[in-house]
């Protein structure tokens, strides 16, 4: 078994294939039905539209809400993706803070109210 990426339901393709593009600084091809953002390696993101959902299987979608997930992105410098991000416009849910396992992270939301957790392994004592 092998994971490869995961895919977005929306009311909005475009606004949340534009934002993933901005964050993630990926090429991202898609419309206003589906979109695919490629990712370090061999993962992806796909974004698709809840119609286009159940256009494949009628009622694939039923009881669905959006905002219900956590993505999470290892970076480099949780510090430079902050200073980055400020300048986007983006929604902090939590600023960049080291916990005492190792981790150094920070969480925006993005239009549909998922949180992007942008961590970095970092030892405890560099971050405090």
């Amino acid at each position: 078994m092998k994971f490869t990426g995961l895919c977005l339901i929306t009311e909005d393709v475009i606004s949340l294939m534009e934002f993933y593009k901005d964050v993630l600084q990926v090429e991202a091809v898609g419309d206003e039905i589906a979109a695919r953002l490629r990712v370090k390696g061999d993962y992806h993101i796909d974004i698709c539209s809840k119609q286009a959902m159940e256009n494949l299987a009628p009622g694939s979608t039923d009881g669905i809400g959006y905002g219900g997930c956590t993505i999470e992105i290892e970076v480099d410098n949780v510090d430079k993706e902050y200073e980055r991000l400020k300048k986007l416009d983006v929604k902090f849910n939590k600023l960049p803070q080291t916990y005492p396992w190792g981790r150094r992270s920070l969480w925006i939301q993005d239009r549909d109210g998922n949180i992007v957790n942008m961590y970095t392994n970092v030892s405890s004592e560099t971050y405090e």
